[in-house]
């Protein structure tokens, strides 16, 4: 969720729906980095997103680095060990992270960096990498693959011994009928 996201009156209705029923399993990570379609939110966005979402009894991780994946993976182990509520993560974030001449400023809101900022991005990044090439140990680390195929199967297995079991409720329930 970002900025203007919260502004919206729907994410006031459906965060709170989500805090009174308890939904342990969701996290929402709310990437605060100031910018919204309309410019800077400095002066018109006052809310305490934190406390707001506290109201809504979320368990909040505030203000931690978006752009540093230890911090975030450190919220998330944090997040997933809260059960009985849902958790918000506040990620300070710069939007355009990278863009010598965009980051942090509207103009990287929306619109494309252009060719120009983006080889100049990549050159600050050190991303030496061809557009659109994943590098195959990057590609390797995030290939999900086999992790879904072996929770599929142990669904199907699970799904199967149910169908056994009580062979009304599952066709019921098998939505591939």
């Amino acid at each position: 969720m970002g900025d203007g996201c919260l502004m919206e009156g729907i994410s006031h209705e459906v965060c709170s729906l989500a805090g009174t029923l308890g939904l342990g399993k969701l996290i929402g990570f709310y990437d605060h980095n100031g910018i919204s379609i309309d410019g800077e939110t400095e002066g018109w966005f006052t809310d305490d997103t934190a406390k707001r979402f506290e109201a809504y009894h979320w368990h909040v991780i505030h203000e931690i680095d978006g752009h540093d994946p230890q911090a975030v993976k450190k919220a998330i182990l944090e997040a997933q060990s809260v059960k009985d509520k849902p958790s918000l993560i506040i990620c300070r974030t710069v939007i355009g992270f990278g863009s010598p001449n965009k980051a942090g400023k509207e103009e990287a809101h929306g619109a494309p960096l252009g060719e120009e900022e983006v080889a100049l991005a990549r050159q600050k990044l050190g991303w030496h990498h061809p557009p659109f090439e994943i590098p195959k140990d990057i590609y390797h680390a995030w290939d999900a693959r086999e992790k879904g195929e072996k929770a599929q199967q142990r669904w199907n297995e699970k799904f199967a011994a149910y169908k056994k079991a009580h062979p009304q409720l599952a066709e019921e329930g098998d939505v591939s009928n």
